[in-house]
């Protein structure tokens, strides 16, 4: 599932695409006919990232919801656009550009009762310039449950994924097992600044690189991290330890984050 970074991007690359612009709006595939229907001829006032939700407002007070989840994956181009490629649930047609939307996991028009909704319900998103951190600090301190669990929580905070979880809490030489009321201001404050410079970098680059000092790698996804799905600790030189968190996998060095032992 994209993380965070890969929805800011989109957004960033989007906006100068649609923002400002009047859209044709249509369902290749037709399983959005209805929805299209709403906002074809429409301009577009917005492109908005909330976490790992893309959000496409317009003039008719109506927006455009899509969460990508496991097997969406948006496709840009300038004009003329080519013939659909796949099942492509929503095109979206600018003066100068396409954008295609395959695959999304949700893929809904709101209204604004029903976006205010949404947005109240994820977290503060560490990409965000209004993201109020107390927020999500309050809910960890007042939790039980692990801080592996939590950042991973979209309603705690938006936009962490499982890769970034991993190699935040690794670089503040934090065990994912630690629960939320045991985590400090101080070590939050830590955990927060990282996601953002981390993410920011993820931005840049359009790739997951937690890495510091270097540059995207030549695989498919350019990722370059430290260790998650990694055997040896680059730190340490100690074995990963791989588990589970809430049928999730997770990575952690028992060296470099203490405590809080893992049954293996």
């Amino acid at each position: 599932m994209p993380e965070g970074h890969t929805i800011h991007r989109a957004a960033r690359d989007q906006r100068p695409m649609l923002a400002g612009k009047v859209l044709s709006v249509a369902s290749p595939q037709g399983r959005f006919h209805e929805g299209a229907a709403h906002l074809d001829g429409q301009m577009c006032l917005a492109v908005e990232a909330y976490g790992k939700h893309l959000i496409y407002q317009f003039k008719n007070h109506m927006a455009l919801h899509i969460h990508l989840g496991l097997f969406g994956r948006f496709r840009t181009a300038k004009l003329p656009a080519a013939e659909p490629k796949g099942e492509v649930r929503v095109r979206i047609m600018s003066d100068t550009h396409v954008v295609d939307i395959n695959g999304p996991n949700t893929c809904e028009v709101l209204d604004k009762a029903q976006l205010i909704a949404l947005t109240k319900r994820i977290g503060p998103d560490v990409l965000r310039k209004d993201a109020n951190p107390d927020l999500a600090f309050t809910r960890i301190s007042k939790s039980k449950t692990s801080i592996g669990q939590l950042l991973m929580d979209q309603s705690v905070v938006g936009g962490i994924g499982n890769i970034y979880r991993t190699e935040i809490l690794w670089r503040q030489g934090v065990h994912p097992l630690t629960p939320g009321n045991q985590i400090t201001r101080e070590v939050f404050d830590q955990l927060w600044a990282d996601s953002v410079h981390l993410l920011e970098i993820g931005v840049k680059n359009n790739s997951i690189i937690t890495v510091d000092g270097v540059k995207k790698s030549r695989s498919k996804y350019g990722e370059r991290v430290n260790i998650f799905n990694k055997p040896i600790c680059p730190t340490c030189d100690g074995e990963i330890q791989k588990f589970e968190i809430a049928k999730r996998r997770a990575f952690m060095c028992k060296t470099c984050q203490p405590s809080f032992s893992v049954s293996a």
